[in-house]
């Protein structure tokens, strides 16, 4: 078992690391969530289902970003919005909101993960055992699909 945790450390260190970092802005606190990420795995791994190991431990990381930012603690704000993809108008939160609704499962978790969730598409695509060429591919089709159904709500 100690093995196991060895490997994913070795393995996917960076991947946590670079992740955090990109949201806190700060390498030091980043370093501090990262371990925090591989203490909380490895007091998890019995219940690991074998799922993608880099899916498992960058939602890990992400929930121990989320109780970092619970204490108060400011995070970068990401500099991509959904908001680029639909023209301004009345309301476009909400009109995001629900054209993102309206889109198949895939094309919207991606824009989630993306813009929302704030990950890279190298990590995506770790997450989905894709590579990142796909990924961006399904993230442009995606903001397409978006900017359509937009454009058809507009002309009614």
């Amino acid at each position: 078992m100690a093995t196991g945790i060895e490997e994913l450390f070795r393995s996917f260190w960076p991947l946590v690391l670079g992740y955090l970092c990109r949201r806190t802005g700060d390498p030091g606190l980043a370093e501090e969530l990262a371990q925090e990420t591989f203490s909380r795995a490895t007091g998890a791994i019995l219940g690991w289902r074998g799922e993608q190991p880099a899916a498992w431990l960058l939602a890990i990381a992400r929930n121990v970003l989320r109780d970092h930012a619970r204490r108060g603690r400011p995070l970068v704000p990401l500099d991509e919005s959904l908001l680029e993809a639909a023209s301004p108008g009345p309301g476009p939160e909400l009109e995001v909101r629900d054209l993102l609704g309206r889109l198949p499962g895939s094309q919207r978790r991606v824009l989630e993960l993306v813009y929302l969730e704030g990950f890279s598409h190298a990590e995506v695509a770790a997450m989905t055992g894709t590579t990142p060429a796909a990924v961006k591919t399904l993230v442009w089709r995606a903001r397409a699909s978006l900017r359509a159904l937009y454009q058809d709500d507009a002309t009614r």
